[in-house]
């Protein structure tokens, strides 16, 4: 089977748990992480991820399960497959 990958970006005011709470989503829903990057500018967290959705038909689920968290946490959290987001991102 070929491997589905996606995207998964977080910003918000940097605070306890994020990457907990965001990664406890993402183990729920049996996904595993290839890659992770966070860094603090001034006071936001930004946190970029790919992930593997390879069992994941879609996404639905886990975009609501993510937006509630960032809206409980004031967070910006976004998922999309790879394919999207480097043919968006293209120069």
């Amino acid at each position: 089977m070929e491997k589905k990958r996606a995207v998964v970006s977080v910003i918000g005011k940097d605070m306890v748990g994020i990457i907990a709470k965001v990664t406890t989503i993402l183990a729920e829903n049996k996904i595993n992480i290839y890659d992770i990057s966070q860094t603090i500018l001034q006071e936001f967290f930004t946190m970029m991820m790919i992930v593997d959705v390879s069992g994941i038909d879609d996404l639905t689920g886990l975009r609501e399960q993510l937006d509630g968290l960032g809206e409980e946490m004031g967070l910006k959290i976004n998922v999309q497959l790879q394919e999207i987001f480097q043919a968006m991102h293209r120069i």
